[in-house]
């Protein structure tokens, strides 16, 4: 069975939900997501074009475009065609195989919390700047996405702590699946008062 992804981030996000995500060892099937959709979204990478630090989002299409924030990496599919940036951010997922090793990457912490939040999914996977730019349809590549049964029950809601486009319904998850990260509302951006 292949895995196939929609030039469109907002149509791909909520197909990649129950996706299988390796690295190595370790095993994570994907339980929540976010798109990003480009020059349309004032909250994607992409928004303001091609730089040295987003070139990945601008395809081929199936790459892993990883980034550093906060002291974490994030990890994004890439799904829009060659030359149009777009992507889906990978926030949760739970540790299907190589547990063992996810539970040494991140010591003390509850199972069903090893890969919730993007950083704690990287970091339970492994998941770091090398990994830019992988082909996560290929089994060559240090990453791979793997195909999966459809989830069932799907939620959608805002995306999480971003301070642009912060009503848009483009975070999805697994409902009730306890892998999920907390939702934290949008901060939107505080404006100086012109009068002072």
């Amino acid at each position: 069975m292949s895995l196939e992804l929609d030039p469109s981030a907002l149509v791909t996000a909520p197909l990649l939900l129950g996706t299988i995500l390796r690295r190595g060892e370790v095993a994570v099937r994907i339980t929540e997501v976010e798109a990003y959709a480009g020059d349309t979204d004032p909250a994607s990478h992409a928004y303001k074009g091609r730089t040295r630090r987003n070139a990945v989002m601008f395809g081929p299409p199936g790459r892993l475009y990883v980034y550093s924030m906060h002291g974490h990496f994030c990890a994004n599919v890439i799904c829009t065609p060659e030359g149009v940036g777009g992507g889906v951010l990978i926030r949760a997922g739970e540790v299907i195989e190589g547990l063992e090793h996810a539970r040494e990457r991140r010591p003390g912490v509850p199972d069903h919390r090893l890969a919730r939040g993007p950083g704690c999914l990287t970091r339970a996977l492994g998941i770091t700047l090398l990994d830019n730019g992988t082909d996560l349809l290929s089994p060559e590549g240090t990453v791979e996405l793997q195909p999966h049964v459809s989830e069932s029950t799907i939620a959608s809601g805002p995306r999480v702590g971003i301070s642009r486009a912060v009503d848009r319904p483009w975070r999805f998850w697994v409902a009730g699946d306890p892998s999920v990260s907390a939702y934290r509302p949008a901060r939107k951006p505080v404006r100086p008062d012109p009068a002072l």
